[in-house]
C-alpha cells in the first residue's frame, strides 16, 4: 500500500505528514539498534525469577522466546520499510521550501513544537511581522508543501 493513502485528505494529510517527520526519523536511526538489542534477548538464556511464587516449567520456553523475538524483529523491519517509504515521498518536497517556510511550517505543526499555542506569536517576533501576515505565510507555506507532496490541489 502507498505511503499516500495515509494522506488521503490533502491539506490534513500535509499537517499529519510534518508532525510525523521526526517520529520516522527517529524509527530510520534507531532501528538498527531495536533489532540488534531484539536478538540479543532471543539468544540469552533466561534467568530464574525468583519472586517466592512457585512457577509451572515450560519446556518450550526457549522456542517461544526465539519466535517472539523473530516476531518482534519483522514488526520493526516492515515499521523502518514504511519510514523509508515515507521519507523518500515527503524528504524531497520539504527540501523544496525555502527555509522561511520550512521554519514556519515547524514552528505551526512539528511534533517538537515547544511553542504550542503561541506558535504565532514566535513566528510574529522572529520574523518581524504582524499576527495576520503570519497566518497567511503559514497558509501559503502549507499550501506549497501540499502541492509538492500530492500535485495540484
Amino acid at each position: 500500500m502507498s505511503i499516500i493513502w495515509k494522506y488521503l485528505d490533502k491539506r490534513a494529510g500535509t499537517i499529519a505528514a510534518i508532525k510525523d517527520y521526526s517520529a520516522m526519523e527517529f524509527i530510520i536511526n534507531n532501528t538498527d539498534e531495536e533489532i540488534r538489542a531484539e536478538r540479543e534477548k532471543m539468544m540469552g538464556v533466561g534467568s530464574p525469577n525468583w519472586d517466592g511464587l512457585p512457577h509451572v516449567h515450560n519446556p518450550q520456553a526457549s522456542e517461544e522466546r526465539i519466535l517472539n523475538g523473530i516476531e518482534e524483529i519483522d514488526v520493526l523491519k516492515e515499521r523502518y520499510r514504511q519510514a523509508v517509504e515515507y521519507m523518500d515521498w515527503f524528504k524531497p518536497a520539504w527540501d523544496e521550501l525555502s527555509e522561511e517556510e520550512q521554519f514556519v511550517l515547524e514552528t505551526f505543526f512539528s511534533e517538537d513544537n515547544a511553542y504550542g499555542n503561541n506558535a504565532v506569536y514566535y513566528i510574529q517576533e522572529h520574523l518581524r511581522i504582524e499576527q495576520s501576515t503570519a497566518y497567511k505565510r503559514k497558509n501559503r507555506a502549507l499550501d506549497h508543501l501540499t502541492v509538492l507532496l500530492f500535485g495540484k490541489t
